[in-house]
């Protein structure tokens, strides 16, 4: 598959380790949207991210599709290890959480941590980078205790976030998270569970080639590719 991303966007993470899950193979273009290349607003004019093609078959354009995609195209012929489950309000469920994370979380703390201190960062002024908006840190910042008192919440109910079966749920959550974890900003102290069940995912092969990621003039967290933090 060919995968049009960005490395610091959940939404791109999140079918990445979806991708690795399944073991196939991938060619990642790394995407500047904001410059809005004509090639790519021709195939995709509302600039999401990410977007696929499979063996020359797309533009698959955004991150539930793709999901839906993978399950329906790979997750077949994988039933014990099937990331969505055959019970429908299973499925139901890691639907749910995939977009409380793809969506709710991203519009109210990874998304204004990664626009203001990754994307302002490497997005020229005349794009719309710049300095980063102290207000939209700080809201974030008020907005993530409770996300992780919620996940926690789920986390020491449940084996994984949607039931026994680990599923696309725990990596819409992993990728959003991650996001947090390079910049430093995840308040692992606000839920015990959160940090455990994280750090089953981080052991996770899918999720090595993530912590190998390299945000422009951005450093890691000390701890972000430790397994054991």
């Amino acid at each position: 598959m060919i995968l049009h991303h960005h490395p610091f966007l959940a939404p791109c993470r999140f079918v990445r380790l979806a991708l690795a899950e399944h073991a196939l193979e991938v060619d990642l273009v790394s995407e500047p949207f904001w410059e809005a290349r004509e090639s790519f607003v021709a195939v995709n004019p509302g600039l999401t991210l990410p977007m696929g093609y499979d063996h020359g078959r797309g533009p698959l354009i955004g991150a539930t599709v793709l999901m839906e995609y993978l399950d329906e195209r790979y997750g077949a012929g994988r039933p014990r290890h099937r990331l969505m489950p055959s019970d429908p309000f299973q499925r139901a469920e890691v639907r749910r959480l995939v977009e409380w994370f793809l969506v709710k979380f991203e519009e109210e703390v990874a998304g204004p941590f990664v626009t203001e201190r990754i994307l302002k960062v490497e997005i020229p002024n005349r794009h719309g980078g710049g300095a980063p908006d102290s207000r939209a840190l700080r809201v974030a910042r008020e907005n993530i205790v409770g996300h992780m008192h919620y996940l926690g919440s789920i986390a020491s109910a449940r084996n994984w976030l949607a039931g026994e079966q680990f599923s696309f749920a725990d990596l819409a959550a992993g990728a959003a998270l991650s996001v947090i974890d390079y910049l430093g900003e995840a308040p692992w102290d606000a839920d015990p569970a959160v940090k455990t069940w994280y750090q089953r995912l981080k052991s996770r092969p899918a999720f090595r080639p993530l912590l190998s990621d390299r945000a422009r003039l951005v450093h890691p967290a000390p701890h972000y590719a430790d397994l054991d933090f």
